[in-house]
């Protein structure tokens, strides 16, 4: 039987494991921001980006709302801060693992928006088909960055001006896209028909029909009011509809000018959302025209809404948006210099505005300049920003800073931001265990005993939260089950003062440098591993760099003085 198949992207590589070191994160106190808020949960992790999210994928799997990212976009060209120069293979193979977290990090009703030109687009949207499933694809929203009109270079054959942004959501049933809304508007509710005289009734489609002939009726021109009638070309989308005016014509009406002759109107009945039970349709005016045309009242909904005082209307979003001034004046925006790939707040908010919320929290894993988190901190969003380089410092904390003290550039008069709010600086821990002067495994010397307790338990799954009474609950997992580690050698005594105070049901995994012989069986709810070894085989320790070069991207050199 032959063994199935499946449409995926494929290359060199793909089916290689990387086994990631899940790392505690240390709060860096000097760093941190966190005077008006010591509890913030707002973060700025500085690291290795992969390595940062597989240390959060434990504590935050299922609970980011939406991720925005702009990855490496793998155009062979050199940039400042930027290696670029990425082998397709190994550009989709560490894409690949870091989507996969970034999946598992989402809630369920989250969203992943990420940002690419079209050197790795394609590719890149054939790998989020696979990872998110070709379902939970979105849309794919179009970004000019560039003005039409002036060039990189003069070497280019292609100005490239506009960017993609996939978007795909984990649960498509459980997102919630905000849709722009206005309020319904009665401007073109502003026609009467008036019945002079009795038309010919007859059958058609099913339907009760009077025709009036010119002369019998007459259209006029009223003020726009809620007992108005709207006009509407029977044309296009509206003639597929099922069951419609347009529909209607479509099917009986255009071809009828030879029988009722020009500038005929037509009553068809059990037509309409309008309440009035039959819609009007006038037929061709002129030899050569083949459209008519359908008025159509006010629908009972919204009649009832307005009423009542209110009636809103969704709008669609579209998939374009020019932010080519933006783009060419964001080069300062938060007080820091960076003039290759900065993203504009404006663009960040549009896109924060239609799949968030107060509150909600937000990720970049790419955070470059810190523009996502910036924009989430002045739209009262909960964030965590990832950035490897020493530009977390220069830029990142120096930016948040900054908005902190009440930043007046980007998005802050649109949304009325005066300063406030915090965040905490996290610096990644070192690899949990390296080798000795003889090659030999061992627990990192850089680790106490608080951290190694800490490591352990993230390694295990558990969470680190010391009790305060008794010593040996440690950490926790689920239900009744704990986790102790220890660098004590652990002998028949230690172990037998433990179980004397553990109750029925309890259940304990002790992590120790070493053991008396034949503990390890003595008790059928603990047990007993050694460290490092219970570790070595899972992950991989001691590597530091699992580069994607994370500097933004491409510079957009259409930069201009601000206006004001």
């Amino acid at each position: 039987m032959a063994s199935k198949q499946k449409l995926e992207l494929t290359w060199l590589g793909k089916d290689k494991e990387i086994k990631i070191e899940p790392r505690i994160l240390i709060e860096d106190k000097e760093k941190s921001n966190c005077k008006n808020d010591p509890s913030t949960e707002n973060m700025i992790i500085h690291g290795d980006n992969l390595l940062a999210l597989k240390a959060l994928e434990s504590r935050y799997a299922g609970q980011v709302k939406c991720i925005y990212i702009d990855p490496p976009y793998n155009t062979g060209k050199a940039f400042d801060n930027y290696d670029d120069n990425r082998e397709h293979s190994i550009w989709l193979n560490l894409m690949r693992n870091r989507l996969i977290i970034l999946r598992s990090l989402l809630s369920p009703d989250g969203v992943l928006c990420c940002q690419i030109d079209d050197s790795e687009g394609f590719y890149l949207k054939i790998l989020l088909d696979e990872i998110f499933g070709r379902g939970n694809y979105l849309v794919t929203l179009y970004m000019q960055v560039r003005y039409t009109n002036k060039t990189l270079a003069e070497d280019s054959d292609y100005q490239k001006v506009i960017e993609q942004c996939h978007i795909y959501s984990k649960e498509k049933n459980m997102t919630k896209l905000n849709r722009p809304t206005e309020e319904y508007s009665l401007e073109k509710f502003k026609w009467k028909i008036i019945e002079k005289s009795p038309g010919e009734k007859i059958k058609l489609g099913g339907k009760d029909v009077e025709i009036f002939k010119p002369g019998q009726y007459e259209i006029i021109e009223i003020d726009a009011n809620i007992d108005g009638l709207k006009e509407t070309w029977a044309t296009g989308s509206l003639s597929r509809v099922k069951a419609s005016a347009g529909e209607f014509f479509e099917l009986y009406l255009s071809n009828r000018k030879e029988i009722d002759g020009l500038g005929t109107l037509y009553k068809v009945s059990g037509i309409g959302e309008d309440g009035l039970g039959y819609r009007y349709i006038s037929g061709p005016k002129k030899d050569t025209a083949t459209k008519g045309k359908f008025y159509s009242g006010v629908p009972i909904k919204r009649r009832d809404e307005i009423n009542n005082g209110s009636s809103i209307k969704y709008k669609p979003v579209p998939n374009f948006y020019d932010f080519s001034s933006s783009f060419g004046n964001c080069r300062l925006e938060g007080g820091v210099d960076f003039k290759g790939g900065k993203k504009p707040e404006a663009m960040l908010k549009q896109i924060l505005e239609y799949y968030t919320n107060d509150e909600d929290l937000v990720l970049d894993s790419f955070l470059g300049s810190a523009s996502t988190i910036a924009v989430a901190h002045k739209m009262n969003r909960k964030y965590i920003g990832i950035e490897m380089g020493d530009h977390a410092y220069s830029l990142c904390k120096t930016r948040l800073d900054n908005v902190i003290q009440g930043d007046k550039t980007g998005i802050s008069r649109e949304v009325n931001w005066k300063g406030g709010g915090a965040y905490k600086f996290y610096e990644l821990a070192p690899t949990l265990i390296n080798k000795d002067d003889f090659d030999e495994y061992v627990i990192n010397k850089e680790y106490d005993a608080d951290m190694l307790a800490s490591a352990v338990a993230l390694h295990e799954g558990f969470t680190y939260a010391p009790d305060s009474e008794i010593f040996w609950k440690q950490s926790k997992g689920n239900e009744n089950s704990y986790l102790l580690v220890t660098t004590k050698h652990l002998n028949a005594t230690y172990l037998d003062s433990i179980k004397s105070t553990m109750e029925d049901g309890e259940y304990l995994i002790i992590a120790c440098k070493s053991f008396e012989a034949g503990l390890d069986t003595l008790y059928s709810n603990i047990t007993i591993k050694k460290i490092p070894q219970m570790l070595l085989s899972r992950c991989e320790f001691g590597k530091d760099n699992y580069n994607l070069n994370i500097i933004n991207p491409p510079a957009y050199e259409d930069e201009e003085e601000d206006d004001e």
